[in-house]
């Protein structure tokens, strides 16, 4: 007997493989050919499309086209409201020669004293209180002025990383299409105001959904509605626990985070003609996932 996972295509599962999947966003065919291949490393199945003369990729955050700006390293901002556990991977990934050709230049936080504010601070990171408590909201920042801290900056990208807060308008507006966020179910399902943390994976198991896993989007001005840029499909085990699945989707989160960061910093989104974002696989120019 299979299981299937449904979204806008349809994917076929093995029932007689518990080993967590990793699926690029659904394709809708137009005029492109798509067939998928499976990556046995990681289980992970990948969406590849041939382009024809008609599919004209434009590639996202692109200033000139040129090489050198997809060589340059780019400057992000790491957004978090807890211990950040997704921030730390990033980061990670930016020192040491890591995978991300980037560097996290400032952490912004409605949370002081957590765990994430804590790591950046003694990582050398600067850190931006945003918003601030009402008791301490006679020298707050305006959403516009956050923005301007952000250019000062030199911000390239926006990294939500477990921050609860609603984006400011204003901040959407500043930097379209560069304003990424972590989500631990698989969106559509399991989003919207008030399913975060715990909440969401409660939602899964209680709603007999046979997987879920972490979800990467672009931000717009509502809750978890923005483009699906990646997912990573997680299986759901029978007698799962909420805190059992917690760890198993955070454990691909931190996966899958680093590596959309690494595309994003390099240049390699690209976004198909219906308005749908896309990786660019950095060894195969020409497959797209």
């Amino acid at each position: 007997m299979a299981s299937r996972v449904l979204f806008s295509s349809q994917l076929t599962f093995p029932a007689n493989r518990p080993r967590e999947t990793s699926i690029a966003p659904s394709l809708r065919p137009y005029r492109n050919v798509l067939s998928f291949s499976f990556r046995s490393s990681v289980d992970r199945f990948a969406m590849r499309i041939r382009p024809l003369a008609s599919f004209a990729p434009t590639v996202v955050a692109e200033v000139d086209g040129s090489r050198d700006e997809a060589r340059r390293r780019k400057k992000l901002a790491v957004f978090v409201s807890g211990g950040g556990s997704n921030f730390k991977k990033i980061h990670e990934g930016c020192i040491g020669g890591g995978s991300v050709n980037g560097d996290v230049v400032l952490l912004v936080t409605n949370k002081k004293d957590c765990g994430g504010a804590e790591y950046a601070r003694s990582n050398g990171i600067p850190v931006l209180v945003f918003p601030k408590p009402q008791r301490e909201s006679s020298d707050a920042l305006s959403p516009t002025e956050l923005v301007d801290v952000l250019r000062e900056y030199g911000v390239d990208f926006v990294l939500l990383a477990g921050y609860l807060k609603l984006i400011p308008v204003e901040l959407v507006k500043a930097f379209p299409k560069r304003i990424l966020n972590i989500h631990p179910a698989l969106l559509p399902a399991f989003g919207g105001k008030g399913l975060y943390g715990m909440r969401v994976h409660k939602a899964v198991l209680a709603s007999g959904a046979r997987y879920s896993g972490p979800t990467i989007h672009f931000v717009d001005e509502e809750y978890d509605t923005g483009r699906i840029l990646a997912q990573s499909a997680v299986r759901v085990i029978a007698n799962d626990t909420p805190e059992e699945l917690a760890k198993r989707v955070l454990h691909e989160e931190h996966k899958l985070y680093v590596e959309v960061v690494a595309a994003i910093c390099e240049e390699r989104i690209i976004w198909r003609e219906d308005g749908v974002p896309l990786i660019q696989s950095k060894d195969n120019p020409d497959e797209y996932y």
